[in-house]
């Protein structure tokens, strides 16, 4: 082994920190200069705002190059060397040389898909390991072995630094793979597909790495578009999305939103759960349909007929609500003069909130030409004695009385989404009886939403819409009155020029010859200097650049209908496994999810091989779902740890978990307890330090989750409880979990072989 080569990388990885140091000292005193510059001026606060947002983002990634900056060399045949690294970074010289190459560039390709079949024009290509900011191994794999040296470094197994990273212990968060990134995986991450890309991989394939990992090539290939557009990247829950949170922050993008389904309505938290079947019901597609005769049922006619003894009511023959004016007297608001205005409202196409201006106008003109009718009749039949201007204040009149605006938003209220879905919910409509007993719950002020009601608020807001007609009045009110202000200062500046001049031919400009009171306005606007994610976190009608969607396969019809409208462009990348299917909702196939929306236009790639999961587990795994399709074939595992799952049989079911968690526990690592949620009380009292809970603490060494729980997570060991508690899908989601050792705790009346006898056989007892 060459010392010198592990003292020349060393050298090149002290300078290199050298030089992020510096950077990150630049980014850090630009940031404070800013903050302290003491401008109040707008021009001022502005230019401070952008600086400090550039360098903040620049320091985020800098900072994200901290743990392994560099991680590779390229060593071509024509003479180049490059490193590569998380980041680029440049020396400070006038050339600004690239000192490592970021790993999303063009030129780290060979990194990731030169073999020694096809080089790709390498000659070596060098593996850097380190820890902090020493190198700790370096790992030469020869490319072109008639024109290479020996370095001393060459390993015997190609896939050593894999094999490494992947017997590494858990640390309750993923990691980033972009040392460890395979040519299969590097073909879908720099997919030039301009669609929706369906990444489907089996458990321990890597697609969600695969999907992080495109979602931070896609920022850096095209920057400008996604900058201002933003990526949203949807995970199954809040477990999964703080296990995979820090990936991207350490691949230096930090402009992502990240959300579960139950977040994606502004302002709604969802955490409630639904009764069996519930969900299934509100996730078809048909409550779309549903949703919008629930609306039209809002826009409804006069019901009752006045009974009243007036004079006025002698010619009343229809249903009609009766208006007491102050002034006036009663008027009536009769069901043909509402199915007019209501017909009139909805053929501007509008939703309803944005119709209703239309709907209240026609009323008001129908209730003023009625007390026009009553007030200006001639008693001798003549024309009516009342002139326009007489007409247009009684409209006023009409137009300001609380009791005709009451009467028009009884027949044509403005709407909420959570007040039309809390309604709809409290007395479900237009749905068979058993589906509407299944979805019926307690009206409630605060009404505890569930992730599968928020498509149905998203949808409710589709078809309600927001009448925002009086903030724009006012929000143009005040930009009058700023250009009103600027007017007078540019007046002030003309009529000050007091001064005269000798010499005819000297022009000297003043603010107003420039500039005009409209632009001078506008440059004391308040600029919204929030990152893409953060507003497109507030705004519903937010259309991302991209969207990623993890687990894609659990999603409903209406979840999908949501997250199109989010995408318009439908650049998509699915990722998921229809095997592991397991909500009620789910849509599984991948054509029953798409095609309503890009007919055949996508495009679908399989990942086969299975870096996470032994060979042992995988063949237990695979059983359970042979059950129900003999013709299954899960993805192939790349290795093989010689231990085979156990399972263990127990009158004490708790007690069995509790002495089965002390003895696997991992020296290193992180062990799961996967369980039905009904047992989790139980085995938390008697699992030191554990908690149960929506949201648990992945990186505690021992933690305690429910199948739903533990999608798309990896820990060293599981230990898996009461298998026959459990759907085939969940109990495969379970058994996938592990990278090291598996076991089952089960009651002796509920053997795990009771609901598959193949795989029951596959486990030492």
């Amino acid at each position: 082994m060459s010392t010198e080569e592990f003292r020349k990388e060393q050298q090149f990885v002290t300078d290199l920190y050298r030089r992020l140091d510096d950077l990150r000292d630049q980014a850090e005193q630009a940031v404070e200069g800013a903050l302290r510059d003491v401008g109040t001026g707008f021009q001022a606060r502005l230019e401070r705002d952008v600086l400090v947002a550039e360098q903040s983002g620049l320091l985020s990634a800098l900072n994200a190059g901290e743990n392994g900056l560099c991680f590779g060399r390229l060593e071509f045949s024509d003479g180049r060397d490059h490193h590569i690294g998380r980041i680029g970074i440049r020396a400070d010289d006038a050339e600004r040389t690239p000192l490592v190459l970021d790993w999303r560039a063009e030129v780290a390709r060979p990194f990731y898909l030169a073999t020694g079949h096809t080089p790709m024009g390498l000659r070596r290509r060098r593996h850097i390991s380190s820890r902090g900011r020493v190198v700790t191994a370096l790992h030469d794999e020869i490319l072109d072995l008639t024109d290479a040296e020996r370095t001393g470094h060459e390993g015997a197994d190609a896939d050593a630094v894999l094999l490494a990273a992947l017997d590494a212990a858990r640390t309750g968060r993923m990691h980033d793979i972009v040392r460890t990134i395979q040519a299969e995986q590097d073909r879908v991450i720099r997919s030039t597909h301009r669609g929706v890309l369906v990444v489907e991989g089996g458990p321990g394939t890597g697609k969600t790495a695969v999907a992080l990992h495109r979602a931070a090539y896609l920022l850096y290939a095209h920057r400008e578009l996604l900058a201002k557009r933003g990526v949203l990247i949807v995970g199954p829950g809040p477990a999964f999305l703080g296990y995979i949170g820090g990936v991207l922050p350490a691949l230096g993008e930090t402009g992502v939103l990240l959300s579960t389904p139950g977040e994606l309505f502004p302002g709604v938290h969802a955490t409630g759960t639904d009764r069996p079947g519930a969900a299934a019901v509100k996730g078809r597609a048909a409550m779309a349909q549903v949703l919008a005769r629930v609306v039209a049922d809002r826009q409804s006619l006069p019901e009752h007929v006045p009974t009243g003894t007036g004079e006025e009511y002698d010619t009343v023959p229809e249903p009609a609500l009766e208006i007491d004016h102050d002034d006036y007297g009663t008027l009536l608001l009769d069901r043909t003069m509402a199915h007019e205005a209501r017909d009139r409202a909805r053929a501007t196409g509008l939703p309803h909130n944005q119709a209703r201006p239309t709907f209240a106008f026609r009323i008001i003109d129908a209730l003023t030409a009625q007390l026009a009718d009553r007030l200006g009749a001639d008693p001798y039949g003549g024309p009516n004695l009342l002139g326009p201007d007489d007409v247009a204040q009684l409209g006023k009149e009409i137009a300001t009385s609380r009791a005709v605006h009451a009467a028009i938003d009884s027949l044509w209220p403005s709407l909420t989404p959570q007040r039309l879905v809390a309604d709809f919910l409290a007395e479900p409509t237009h749905l068979p009886a058993d589906e509407a007993r299944l979805i019926r719950r307690a009206p409630s002020a605060r009404p505890d939403w569930t992730p599968a009601d928020v498509p149905l608020l998203d949808e409710a807001a589709e078809l309600l819409g927001e009448d925002d007609s009086a903030l724009r009045a006012a929000e143009e009110r005040q930009r009058q009155r700023r250009i009103a202000y600027a007017q007078g200062v540019l007046d002030v500046s003309a009529g000050s020029q007091s001064y005269e001049f000798e010499d005819e031919e000297n022009e000297y400009l003043a603010a107003h010859d420039i500039i005009d009171a409209e632009r001078m306005a506008e440059r004391h606007e308040e600029a919204d200097h929030r990152s893409a994610a953060e507003r497109a976190a507030a705004d519903r009608t937010w259309a991302f650049g991209h969207v990623i969607v993890d687990e894609a396969q659990e999603l409903s019809e209406m979840a999908w209908r949501l997250l199109m409208r989010r995408c318009p462009t439908r650049s998509m990348t699915l990722v998921g496994d229809p095997a592991q299917t397991g909500d009620e909702a789910g849509c599984g196939s991948w054509e029953r999810i798409l095609s309503p929306y890009v007919g055949e236009r996508w495009e679908l790639v399989r990942l086969g091989v299975n870096y996470r999961t032994p060979a042992e587990i995988m063949e237990v795994a695979a059983a359970v779902l042979r059950e129900r399709d003999p013709g299954f074939e899960p993805p192939r595992s790349v290795r093989a740890t010689g231990v085979r799952p156990w399972a263990r049989a127990s009158d004490d079911l708790a007690g069995a978990v509790a002495e089965a968690v002390e003895r696997e526990r991992p020296a290193e690592g992180r062990l799961a307890v996967i369980a039905p949620r009904d047992l989790h009380g139980a085995l938390a009292g008697v699992l030191p330090g554990v908690r149960e809970g929506a949201e648990p603490d992945l990186t505690r060494e021992v933690v305690l989750l429910d199948p739903r729980q533990a999608k798309g997570l990896e820990f060293d060991t599981v230990i898996v409880v009461e298998p026959a508690d459990f759907e085939p899908s969940d109990l495969y989601v379970a058994l996938t979990r592990a990278t090291q050792a598996l076991g089952v705790v089960h009651s002796p009346g509920r053997p795990p072989s009771g609901r598959a006898p193949a795989w029951g056989g596959l486990l030492r007892r």
